[in-house]
């Protein structure tokens, strides 16, 4: 068994949020694919529904995942996620079956 993790994260976000969270996490994008152990990271947004953000995220193991969930910015974010956020994170857990197209 691969240790792996990865998962896809929907952020519903609050009426008149959407842009403060677009601007707060596309600041975050290039700082987390630069962290070790980092295989994808990507921040999408529903051409449906603007409100709707998803993540997708592939990382070599859990401890490179729990560095990255505990660095103190994504631990502030955390605390005050409900300011920005209709409902909480809808996390589902995938395996990644094919290889990563991302060249580093």
């Amino acid at each position: 068994m691969s240790e792996i993790q990865g998962f896809i994260l929907h952020a519903k976000t609050r009426p008149g949020k959407s842009a403060a969270f677009e601007a707060l996490f596309s600041g975050y994008v290039q700082a987390s694919r630069a962290e070790p152990g980092c295989i994808e990271y990507h921040m999408l947004r529903d051409k449906q529904d603007p409100t709707l953000f998803i993540f997708y995220e592939i990382w070599q193991s859990q401890a490179h995942l729990d560095v990255h969930s505990n660095l103190p910015h994504m631990k502030q974010f955390l605390e005050q996620r409900m300011e920005y956020l209709e409902r909480d994170f809808d996390i589902r857990a995938i395996d990644m079956l094919s290889p990563s197209s991302a060249t580093r």
